[in-house]
C-alpha cells in the first residue's frame, strides 16, 4: 500500500539532499513561513476539532511551534558541527570527534489532543538533523489532520517530507515498513502496538505516552494560588493534556480549602454558565466523552459533575473521598475530572505514588524543603514541577519525556535534534614514527613490560583544561614513555 511512498522517501535520503545543511535551513525557514502565514486557519481547525479557545491555540500550539523553530534556526549551525569530547592520555595526540549523523527515513505520529503541535514539533527537529520524514497526524482530529495534509506539501520539499492520513488500517499498513526511527505521541495502549511493530525491524523509538500524574499539596503553601495553578493545568484543553495533574494527594483540611477556592476560580474563569463560556474546550469525540462521563458516576461530587453528550461538554469536576481502587483511579483520566485522595503526610503520598505506574509528571505544592526532597528522591517520574503545573515542559534546555509506562526518550530544544541524530564517534590518528613508537607496545610479542607501559597510557585520569597543557603533557609523556620503554626493553 505504501511501497511507492517508502521507495520515494528512501531514494530521497540516499540522494544526500537532506545532508546539506543549507538545504535543511531552507526547509526550516519554509516551515516557519508556513506557521506565520497560516495562524488563523490552524486556529480555526483547532476550534473545529476541540472548540479550543484562541489563546490556548496560539500559546500552546502555534506560537509554541514558532518559538521553537526560531530558536532552532538560530543555533542549528552549532548543532550540526562535530562535537569535540574530552580525550584521555592515550589519545592526547589524536583528534576525537562525534558526528551528529541523520538516521534516515523517520516516521512521526502525532496525537489528537494537541493535533498541530505534537506532529510538527518533532518534524522540525527531524529536518534539522538531516532526515527524510513521514508525518502521520491523528485521524481523530479531522480538521487539523486535513490542514496539515494541505499545508506541508505547499511549503516543504515533496520528495523529502510526506503526510499520510488515515485510521487504524492505514497506520497498520504503514507500520509494516521499515523505518530508521519512529516518534510516537499518544496512549500507552497504542504505544505498545507501535513498539511491537518497531521491534520486528529493530527500529529505535521515542514513545511520548502519559499516565496518572499525581499532585501533592500540603498546608505550607498559599492554597488560593496553588488552586489556580492546579486548576489551570488540569482544565486547560478540558483536561486532555498528557501532563495534566491527574489527581490530588492532600489532607482533609487542605481538601476543604482547595474545593472552596476551586468554586471561586471556576466562576471567575468561566462565569455562571460554563457551557456558554468561549474559554472551555470540548471532549474530542463521543467515545472519549462516554468514557470520561462514566468516571463521575458513583463518585462524591464536590464541584461540577454536569455533562451534555450532544455538545461533548463535561463540566470541570472535583471528586472527593476517592479511594485508590475506584474506577477513576484505574487509568489516566484525560478529561476535566480531578479526584482528591486523602493522605496524612508526604510519606503516605510517596507510598501511594509508588503503588502506581511511573507517571509522566509529578507535581509538588509545598514550601517544606525536606518533604519536597523526600518526594523527589523516593519516586520516579518523567519530570517534576514544584509549586506549579505544566510549565516545566516549556523549558527547552531540559528534556521532556516519560519513564517506564509513561514513555521512553525525551525531546524539546537540543534534545529534539539529538533524538533524530546518531552520535557517530570518529578517531583520527596521524601516521608518523613518533606516534607509532608510542603505540608499539600493543603489538605482539606480549610482555610484562608492555603491560606496564600500556597500563600507564590507558589509566583513567583527570586532565585539566589549561592552555598548552596538552603540549606539556605530551612532552612529559615522551620522557615517561622513553623511560618505560627502556625499562621494558630487556623483556621485549
Amino acid at each position: 500500500m505504501y511501497e511507492d511512498l517508502m521507495n520515494r522517501a528512501t531514494a530521497a535520503f540516499q540522494s544526500g539532499k537532506t545532508k546539506d545543511v543549507a538545504f535543511r535551513k531552507r526547509q526550516l525557514q519554509a516551515l516557519l513561513k508556513m506557521y506565520e502565514e497560516n495562524k488563523e486557519p490552524m486556529a480555526r481547525a483547532l476550534a473545529a476539532d476541540l472548540r479550543k479557545p484562541k489563546q490556548e491555540s496560539y500559546v500552546c500550539e502555534i506560537e509554541f511551534l514558532i518559538n521553537d523553530l526560531k530558536n532552532m534556526l538560530n543555533v542549528v549551525d552549532d548543532w550540526v558541527k562535530p562535537e569535540l569530547p574530552k580525550k584521555g592520555l592515550v589519545n592526547i595526540m589524536d583528534q576525537v570527534l562525534v558526528y551528529p549523523d541523520p538516521l534516515g527515513v523517520v516516521l512521526i505520529m502525532g496525537a489528537w489532543n494537541y493535533p498541530i503541535q505534537l506532529p510538527l514539533l518533532p518534524l522540525a527537529a527531524a529536518i534539522a538533523a538531516g532526515n527524510v520524514a513521514i508525518v502521520k497526524p491523528s485521524e481523530i482530529a479531522v480538521n487539523c489532520a486535513k490542514i496539515i495534509m494541505e499545508m506541508l506539501p505547499k511549503y516543504l520539499d515533496n520528495d523529502c517530507y510526506h503526510v499520510v492520513c488515515g485510521g487504524i488500517p492505514e497506520t497498520t499498513e504503514l507500520l509494516k515498513h521499515k523505518f530508521d526511527y519512529i516518534f510516537y505521541t499518544g496512549s500507552g495502549r497504542v504505544g505498545k502496538i507501535i513498539y511491537e511493530a518497531a521491534a520486528k525491524h529493530l527500529t529505535p523509538v521515542t514513545l511520548e505516552l502519559g499516565g496518572k500524574s499525581p499532585c501533592y499539596v500540603d498546608n505550607s503553601v498559599d492554597i488560593s494560588i496553588a488552586a489556580r495553578r492546579i486548576m489551570w493545568g488540569k482544565f486547560m484543553n478540558a483536561g486532555q493534556t498528557c501532563v495534566a495533574p491527574d489527581y490530588i494527594l492532600c489532607t482533609k483540611e487542605v481538601q476543604e480549602k482547595f474545593v472552596n477556592e476551586a468554586k471561586i476560580i471556576v466562576k471567575e474563569w468561566y462565569g455562571d454558565d460554563i457551557q456558554r463560556s468561549p474559554d472551555f474546550c470540548r471532549i474530542i469525540n463521543q467515545a472519549n466523552f462516554q468514557r470520561i462521563a462514566k468516571l463521575i458516576d458513583g463518585g462524591k461530587v464536590a464541584l461540577g459533575g454536569n455533562t451534555d453528550p450532544e455538545d461533548r461538554f463535561i463540566e470541570p469536576t472535583i471528586l472527593v473521598d476517592v479511594k485508590g481502587d475506584d474506577l477513576v483511579m484505574q487509568d489516566e483520566i484525560f478529561g476535566p475530572i480531578l479526584p482528591i485522595i486523602n493522605v496524612s503526610n508526604a510519606f503516605e503520598a510517596i507510598k501511594f505514588i509508588n503503588s502506581k505506574d511511573k507517571p509522566l509528571a509529578l507535581y509538588i505544592f509545598s514550601n517544606r524543603t525536606a518533604d519536597r526532597d523526600a518526594i523527589i528522591s523516593n519516586t520516579s517520574s518523567g519530570g517534576v514541577c514544584v509549586n506549579d503545573t505544566i510549565m516545566h515542559m516549556a523549558i527547552d534546555t531540559v528534556p521532556f519525556g516519560g519513564v517506564g509506562p509513561s514513555g521512553m526518550g525525551g525531546y524539546h530544544g537540543k534534545f529534539s535534534f539529538d533524538t533524530f541524530a546518531h552520535k557517530k564517534p570518529c578517531l583520527v590518528k596521524k601516521i608518523d614514527k613518533l606516534g607509532e613508537k608510542l603505540a608499539d607496545a600493543r603489538y605482539p610479542p606480549y610482555t610484562d613490560g608492555k603491560i606496564k607501559y600500556l597500563s600507564f597510557l590507558t589509566k583513567n585520569r583527570k586532565i585539566p583544561s589549561i592552555p598548552y597543557f596538552s603540549h606539556v603533557l605530551l612532552f612529559g609523556l615522551g620522557i615517561a614513555s622513553a623511560i618505560l620503554v627502556q625499562q621494558a626493553m630487556p623483556e621485549m
